[in-house]
């Protein structure tokens, strides 16, 4: 069985997160998700649970960080070509995303970055498979 990652992130309008990551594409599981969580499909073994903040808080005893102002994490993804880094950072920002960064491009490598209606980071990477030994 492959390792499975769920990254929980909090945030503070369920209804309006899980609206912003369908402009992106994405699905949610609603096997996991309720009034309380919704489970972001991002792959077959990759997962964001979004969580409202005080059920989020059940599950730490330290404070939540404001991510509009702190970084807790960034969230690094792979793409398959420049195109598709482009493509979803575009839609994320056509949704209300904020850019955070300028591109990024350094040698076969090449990535955009952009927050998420919560202030959390994401980061998109494309690396030419070629460049790869």
């Amino acid at each position: 069985m492959s390792t499975m990652v769920f990254v929980n992130l909090p945030v503070a309008d369920l209804e309006r997160s899980k609206e912003f990551f369908t402009k992106l594409g994405y699905s949610f599981n609603p096997q996991f998700s309720d009034e309380n969580a919704a489970c972001l499909v991002i792959s077959d073994t990759i997962y964001a649970m979004l969580l409202v903040k005080p059920f989020f808080k059940t599950f730490t005893k330290k404070e939540i960080t404001d991510a509009t102002t702190h970084t807790e994490v960034i969230v690094a993804l792979s793409a398959d070509s420049r195109e598709a880094v482009d493509e979803l950072a575009d839609r994320a920002l056509a949704a209300g995303g904020q850019q955070t960064m300028d591109p990024m491009s350094e040698g076969p490598m090449y990535g955009r970055s952009f927050q998420d209606l919560d202030g959390h980071q994401w980061e998109v990477i494309w690396m030419d498979p070629s460049a790869v030994p």
